[in-house]
């Protein structure tokens, strides 16, 4: 769940970029419509062809709950502070770790709750053509995800075989095994 929140995030933060102004003073109107289908892979804020009434829209929500989110995600930082430094003290207090527990859990519960509640916004600013290709980009990028995890689940299978393979006892000298059979008198 802390992934898809981070991919939502990143997708969010995509779609946020899309509302400062593009590069060399062009502008959306100017560049021809880029589709899903037309550019696979390419970039997502072109791909949901955002009007500039759209992407001022969605600046000024960002504008709007930014402070408030900085001071949310100040209060998870501290929070996950506290929770670390009783973990870390010599002998811990279940029940103070407990209220660590329960102050961390309530501070992330109001961040997913502010971006939520942001990207509704957003949403209401996009068309259903628009919602629909952010979907698809969503799921894309879910899969991707997906195929990197397991990837590097494979690689660290396969380098703990290899670890396993090349262990020996520890008694003598690790010394490459002899192609050719010993022969026996």
């Amino acid at each position: 769940m802390k992934h898809d929140g981070r991919i939502l995030m990143l997708l969010l933060a995509l779609v946020f970029l899309a509302a400062v102004p593009v590069i060399h003073g062009q502008t959306a109107q100017q560049q021809p419509p880029v589709t899903p289908e037309s550019q696979p892979g390419g970039d997502p804020i072109r791909q949901l062809n955002l009007t500039p009434e759209q992407r001022e829209q969605i600046r000024s929500i960002r504008e709007q709950s930014k402070t408030e989110r900085a001071a949310i995600n100040e209060r998870v930082r501290e929070t996950n502070r506290a929770l670390e430094a009783a973990l870390d003290s010599d002998n811990p207090d279940e029940a103070v770790v407990e209220q660590r527990v329960r102050d961390l859990a309530a501070a992330q519960a109001a961040a997913m709750r502010m971006r939520i509640l942001t990207e509704i916004r957003i949403r209401r600013v996009l068309t259903l053509e628009q919602r629909n290709i952010l979907r698809t980009l969503q799921q894309q990028a879910r899969e991707l995800r997906r195929d990197r995890l397991l990837d590097n689940s494979e690689r660290r299978q396969e380098e703990r075989t290899r670890r396993l393979q090349n262990q020996r006892n520890g008694l003598g000298p690790l010394l490459p095994r002899r192609q050719t059979p010993r022969r026996r008198f």
